[in-house]
C-alpha cells in the first residue's frame, strides 16, 4: 500500500525518486536521515514527520497546515546556537507506537500553506540540513535507500488519517492484540460493531445465527437496500460484507453461542453480550465466567407512558476479577413487560447504549481515563440521568 500511495502522488513520488527516505506510518509521512546539528556542534540524522489527509485510498490531499515535528536532539546552526526561528516548542509527543516527535516547527510561506508535500518537506530539510553540510560538505537526506512497508500487517484496507489528525495514533497500539466477540446483532450489537471496526483490534467476531429482516433495518446502522433484505442473508454475513471494506479482521459465526459451541469464544480477549432475553444472557454470562473472559453485558427497558416513550439502557461489566454485582443488577427471568420488543424506531437508544458500552471498554483497555471504575452503568431517558455504581474498590 505505501509503494502504490506514494506512486500515484506526485509530489511523494518526487520525493522518493529524489532520493529522499520517504515512510508512510499511519496516518503521518516521515523523511528519514536528516542531517542537523545539535548543540555540540556534531552533525546528526533525525526524522520529519508531518499528518496526511487522504482524499481517497490512495489520493493525498495538500498539507493541512505548515507545521511539522521533528524527531531528534534540538536543530542548532553550525556553532550551536538553537534554530529559534523554525522552533515552535519543545513537545515530546508521542505520534506512532515507535515515533516521538521532540520538536515541533514552525516555517509558514507567503501564501499561507505549502502547495504540497514536497514543498513543504524541501523546505524544511533545506533550512535543518543547512548547518550540517557548512561543517560536513557529505551529510545529505538523499540516500536513496529502499523503504519497507510498514503498513502491510495493518488491520485497515487504508490508512487511519483521522487518527494522524488527532496525534492519537500511539493510543490506538492499545488495541492491536485484542480479539473482541459480539453476541448478538441486533441494534446495539450491530452499533458496537461499527464503532469496534474503526478500531485497529486485532479481530472482531460477530455471533448471530438470525437472518437480516427489515425490522432490523430501522434500528442499525447506514442503510440496507431492498436487494439486502429480499437476499434473507444471516445477519453476521450482510456485516462482514459491509464493514470488511474497512476492516480486515471480521470473523462472522452465523449461530447462537450456546454450551456446545462455546469453544468458538476461545482466545477471545473481552466480549460484548447484546442479547433480549433474560435467559439467554445469563447463559452467555455462566460460560463467560467459567472460561475467564471479561464482558461487558446491554440491556435496555423502554415503556409507552401515555402519548410518549420512557425507560433506561443498561451496561454492566463484569470480570474474572469482578462478578459478585451481577446477580443483583442483571434478571434471570425473561418477561414481556418491555415495549422495545415491538417498537422498533428507537436507533438512536441502541447507538447510544452502544456508546456507552465502547466507551466503558476502550477505559478498560486504557484508551480513556477512567477514575470511577464503575461496573454498572444506567442511563434515564426521561430525566437524562447517569448513574454510575459498583465501583472498583
Amino acid at each position: 500500500m505505501l509503494q502504490q500511495l506514494i506512486s500515484l502522488n506526485p509530489d511523494l513520488k518526487q520525493l522518493r525518486d529524489e532520493g529522499y527516505e520517504i515512510e508512510i506510518i499511519g496516518g503521518y509521512v516521515c523523511i528519514h536521515h536528516i542531517p542537523y546539528v545539535n548543540s555540540k556542534k556534531e552533525v546528526k540524522y533525525g526524522k520529519l514527520i508531518t499528518d496526511i489527509t487522504l482524499i481517497t485510498p490512495t489520493l493525498a490531499d495538500k498539507p493541512t497546515d505548515h507545521t511539522t515535528f521533528f524527531v531528534g536532539e534540538q536543530p542548532c546552526h553550525p556553532m550551536g546556537e538553537p534554530m529559534s526561528e523554525i522552533i515552535n516548542s519543545h513537545q515530546d509527543k508521542p505520534l506512532t507506537d515507535k515515533i516521538i516527535g521532540n520538536y515541533y516547527l514552525s516555517s509558514k510561506p507567503k501564501s499561507g500553506n505549502y502547495a504540497n508535500f514536497y514543498d513543504k518537506f524541501f523546505r524544511y530539510i533545506s533550512l535543518i540540513s543547512v548547518a550540517a553540510r557548512a561543517i560536513d560538505p557529505t551529510a545529505t537526506a538523499r540516500t536513496y535507500k529502499p523503504m519497507s512497508d510498514d503498513e502491510e500487517n495493518s488491520v485497515f484496507q487504508y490508512y487511519d488519517t483521522n487518527s494522524s489528525r488527532a496525534n492519537i495514533i500511539q493510543l490506538n497500539a492499545k488495541f492491536k492484540t485484542q480479539k473482541i466477540g459480539i453476541i448478538g446483532l441486533g441494534g446495539t450489537g450491530s452499533y458496537i460493531l461499527d464503532f469496534l471496526a474503526k478500531t485497529c483490534v486485532a479481530e472482531i467476531h460477530p455471533f448471530d445465527g438470525d437472518d437480516l429482516k427489515v425490522h432490523n433495518a430501522f434500528r442499525m446502522p447506514g442503510a440496507a437496500s431492498t436487494d439486502d433484505l429480499q437476499a434473507r442473508m444471516k445477519k453476521v454475513n450482510y456485516f462482514e460484507a459491509l464493514y470488511s471494506k474497512m476492516h480486515k479482521g471480521i470473523k462472522p459465526h452465523a449461530v447462537y453461542v450456546i454450551a456446545e459451541n462455546k469453544h468458538l469464544l476461545l482466545g477471545l480477549s473481552f466480549v460484548f453480550i447484546c442479547v433480549d432475553k433474560n435467559s439467554v444472557r445469563n447463559a452467555l454470562i455462566q460460560i463467560l465466567l467459567e472460561m475467564n473472559i471479561p464482558f461487558i453485558d446491554v440491556g435496555m427497558g423502554v415503556r409507552v407512558i401515555g402519548d410518549k416513550l420512557t425507560g433506561m439502557t443498561r451496561t454492566t461489566v463484569g470480570t474474572p476479577e469482578k462478578n459478585d454485582h451481577l446477580a443483583n443488577r442483571i434478571a434471570t427471568e425473561d418477561t414481556d413487560d418491555n415495549d422495545y420488543t415491538t417498537n422498533v424506531q428507537i436507533a438512536e437508544l441502541n447507538a447510544f447504549n452502544a456508546i456507552s458500552a465502547v466507551i466503558k471498554w476502550k477505559k478498560m483497555v486504557g484508551f480513556y481515563q477512567d477514575l470511577r471504575h464503575e461496573y454498572h452503568s444506567t442511563y434515564s431517558i426521561n430525566v437524562g440521568e447517569i448513574i454510575n455504581e459498583d465501583t472498583k474498590a
